[in-house]
C-alpha cells in the first residue's frame, strides 16, 4: 500500500482546534485501517510549495503514493475507494451526501458561527453581523437543520445505508454548529453515534495532541 500523508497547520491557537478540517483525513484513516505521517505547513507566511499543493493555501491536503490531493470531501471519497465507507451499490448517494455536506449545509452553518466568533474575535472573523444578518444567518441554518432531522427521525441510522464517508464529512460539517444542534433530538443522537465510534476518537486524539505537541515546541523555541 502506498505511503500516505496528511498536511496541515504547524500550529494553531486554541479555538480553531478540534475542528481543524484535517480531522476528516485523520477519520477515513481510522475508518480504513490506513497508517499515515503528518506534514505541516504554516499559517503564516504562505509558502509557494504550499500553494503549489493547495492553491488557496488551506489545509488539510494529502499525498497517497502519487496521487496528491486537497478538499476533504475528494480527500475522503479518495481514501474509503475500495472500502466499506464507499460500496459500488452506494457510490451515487454517498457522493451525492458528501456534496449536500459541503454546498448545502456547511456554508450555513459556517454564516452563523463567523457571525457569533465574531463578536469576541472581530480582529480574526470581521466585525459582528447587524441583527438583522446575524438573524438571517441564523434562520438558514435552522432551516437546514430541520430538514436533516426530518431525515434523521425517520428511524435512519446513518445517511446513506451503513455507515459510509457521507457521515464522515456530514457528522463532521454539523459538529461545527455546536450547542445550535441541541433543539434536534435526531441530529444530535447522530452526532453522538457517529464521534462514539473508535476511529473518531483516536483520531481525535491524535488531532490534539498534535496541537499540544506544537505547543511545546513553540515554548521550547522562544525560551
Amino acid at each position: 500500500m502506498s505511503k500516505l500523508t496528511i498536511y496541515t497547520y504547524d500550529w494553531l491557537p486554541e479555538f480553531p482546534r478540534g475542528f481543524v478540517r484535517d480531522l476528516r483525513a485523520r477519520w477515513v484513516a481510522e475508518e480504513t485501517g490506513r497508517d499515515y505521517e503528518i506534514a505541516t505547513v504554516p499559517v503564516h507566511p504562505k509558502s509557494d510549495a504550499h500553494k503549489a499543493m493547495q492553491p488557496f493555501a488551506q489545509v488539510p491536503m494529502i499525498e497517497d503514493g502519487d496521487v496528491s490531493l486537497f478538499e476533504t470531501g475528494a480527500i475522503v471519497l479518495h481514501l474509503a475507494e475500495g472500502s466499506a465507507l464507499l460500496p459500488e451499490a452506494m457510490r451515487s448517494e454517498i457522493t451525492q451526501w458528501v456534496i449536500a455536506a459541503l454546498n448545502s449545509l456547511e456554508p450555513m452553518i459556517s454564516n452563523w458561527m463567523t457571525s457569533q466568533l465574531s463578536k469576541d474575535m472581530p480582529d480574526i472573523f470581521g466585525p459582528p453581523a447587524s441583527e438583522e444578518l446575524e438573524a438571517q444567518f441564523l434562520k438558514s441554518m435552522n432551516a437546514r437543520l430541520a430538514a436533516m432531522e426530518k431525515l434523521l427521525a425517520d428511524d435512519r441510522e446513518w445517511i446513506a445505508g451503513d455507515f459510509s464517508a457521507a457521515d464522515i464529512i456530514l457528522v463532521d460539517v454539523l459538529r461545527q454548529a455546536g450547542d445550535a444542534t441541541k433543539g434536534y433530538p435526531a441530529l444530535t443522537a447522530y452526532i453522538e453515534r457517529a464521534t462514539a465510534r473508535p476511529a473518531f476518537k483516536q483520531a481525535m486524539a491524535d488531532h490534539m495532541k498534535h496541537w499540544e505537541d506544537a505547543d511545546a515546541a513553540k515554548a521550547a523555541q522562544a525560551g
